[in-house]
């Protein structure tokens, strides 16, 4: 299978990156097939080497059927060469549990019932 993935480049703590075409099957900064632009996070966002992309070239790999990586999709759909993917919803593993919520649901209702008693008493 064919990626458009991006491969690291720069000194540590000092990250720049190569968007390129390769074989999914071969490391991350190893052997890719072309390469189609850059990306500087460094750089302000409003900065115009921040990002630069081959757009006749990836719109190609993109014809031929090369899958982008989740944050290169981003590019090209902010570049307009591809539709928005849909956002993953998050995983739940942070929320209350069950009892939790119900505790907290009952407490709310709890509040809102002796609000409109504290008015009463209050006037």
């Amino acid at each position: 299978m064919i990626a458009i993935r991006m491969t690291r480049h720069g000194a540590k703590k000092r990250p720049f990156f190569h968007i390129v075409v390769a074989d999914s099957r071969s490391p991350r900064d190893g052997r890719f097939i072309e390469k189609l632009g850059t990306y500087n996070p460094l750089l302000p966002r409003d900065h115009a080497q921040r990002l630069t992309l081959d757009k006749e070239r990836i719109a190609h790999w993109l014809k031929v059927g090369a899958q982008p990586s989740d944050r290169v999709a981003k590019f090209l759909s902010q570049a307009e060469l591809m539709k928005p993917r849909e956002r993953r919803e998050q995983t739940k593993k942070s929320a209350p549990r069950a009892k939790a919520q119900e505790r907290m649901k009952a407490e709310a209702a709890a509040a809102a019932a002796a609000a409109p008693a504290a008015e009463a008493a209050a006037t």
